[in-house]
C-alpha cells in the first residue's frame, strides 16, 4: 500500500505539470496569433511539441526492456540526437560569435554534467520530474529563446531554420519517456520540455527583444552543449555495471559476456543509422 501512494503522489503533481505547460502554449500561441505576430514561431512551437510527445508515446509504449531492445532504442535515438545538434544548433551558435559561442557551449555540456551528476542525489527521491526531463526542459527553452529573438527580428526567414532545430525532438522524447518507463515513473513531465520550445519561443517573439548576436550565442551554444551532454547520455552503455548489463544479467539469469560483446556491435550500427536518418531526411528537405 505504501509503494501505491507513492506512486500516485508522484503521478499527480506530474500530470498537473505537464497539462499547466500544454495550457501555457496554448495561451500563449492564442494571443501571438490575436496580436498579428508571424505564425511561423506558433507553428515551429506546436511542431516541437507533437514531435517530442509523439515520440514519448512511442517510448512510452516500448515497455520491453530486453537488453537489445534498449540498445536499439537508445542507439537510434542519440545517434539522431547527436548528430541533429552537430549540424543544425552547434552551427547556428557559431555563426554569432564563434568564441562565444564556444564558451557558451562549454557552459552547456558542463552544467549538463553537473546537473546529472547532483540530479543522482534525487534519483532515490519521488519528484514529479526527473534529471533527464529537467536537462531537457533547460535545453528547450534555451532554444525557444533564439528560436524567438531570430524570427522577431529576421521574420522573412523562412520555417526550415526552425524546424531543422527541433528536429531531434521526437528522438529526445522517445528516449526520455522510455527511460522513465523502465524506471516505474511517469511519462507526463515529458510534457514540459515539448511544451518549452514553443512557450520560450512565442513569449519572446511577443516582448520585442532587440538583436544581440553575443547574447544569442551564448545562449544558443549552452542549448547545444546542454543537448550534447544529453545526447551522449542516452549512448547505448554495454559496459559492466550499466543499464544494458543490468537487462541483459535480468534476461538470462546471471551475466553473459558473448552477449554483451553482441551488443556493443549493435550499439555502434544502431548509434551510426540514428545519425545516417537524420542526413537523409535533412537532404530530402533541403536542409543541408
Amino acid at each position: 500500500m505504501p509503494s501505491t501512494l507513492s506512486v500516485r503522489s508522484v503521478r499527480r503533481p506530474a500530470v498537473a505539470l505537464g497539462a499547466v505547460a500544454v495550457v501555457l502554449l496554448c495561451v500563449l500561441s492564442a494571443v501571438a496569433l490575436a496580436a498579428g505576430r508571424d505564425g511561423k514561431v506558433v507553428g515551429i512551437g506546436w511542431v516541437a511539441f507533437a514531435a517530442m510527445s509523439g515520440g514519448a508515446l512511442l517510448g512510452e509504449r516500448a515497455h520491453d526492456g530486453s537488453a537489445r531492445g534498449l540498445v536499439w532504442g537508445y542507439g537510434l535515438a542519440s545517434g539522431a540526437m547527436v548528430t541533429s545538434a552537430a549540424v543544425f544548433l552547434v552551427p547556428q551558435a557559431v555563426g554569432y560569435q564563434p568564441k562565444l559561442a564556444g564558451f557558451g557551449l562549454a557552459a552547456g555540456v558542463v552544467a549538463g554534467f553537473g546537473a546529472h551528476t547532483i540530479g543522482h542525489r534525487l534519483s532515490h527521491r519521488r519528484l514529479p520530474i526527473d534529471r533527464t526531463a529537467a536537462q531537457l526542459t533547460a535545453h528547450a527553452l534555451a532554444a525557444g529563446v533564439i528560436i524567438g529573438a531570430v524570427y522577431a527580428t529576421m521574420p522573412e526567414l523562412g520555417a526550415v531554420l526552425g524546424l531543422a532545430i527541433v528536429s531531434h525532438k521526437g528522438p529526445a522524447g522517445y528516449a526520455a519517456a522510455r527511460r522513465l518507463r523502465l524506471d516505474g515513473r511517469p511519462v507526463s513531465p515529458v510534457l514540459l520540455p515539448a511544451a518549452a520550445v514553443g512557450i520560450a519561443a512565442v513569449a519572446v517573439s511577443l516582448l520585442h527583444v532587440p538583436p544581440n548576436p553575443g547574447v544569442d550565442a551564448v545562449v544558443f551554444g549552452f542549448a547545444a552543449g546542454v543537448f550534447l551532454h544529453i545526447a551522449m547520455d542516452f549512448l547505448p552503455d554495454c559496459e559492466v555495471g550499466g543499464e544494458i548489463h543490468d537487462a541483459v544479467t535480468h534476461d538470462h539469469d546471471g551475466h553473459d559476456h558473448a552477449l554483451l560483446d553482441a551488443l556493443r556491435t549493435h550499439a555502434v550500427v544502431s548509434t551510426v543509422i540514428g545519425g545516417a536518418c537524420v542526413l537523409v531526411a535533412s537532404v530530402g528537405l533541403g536542409v543541408v
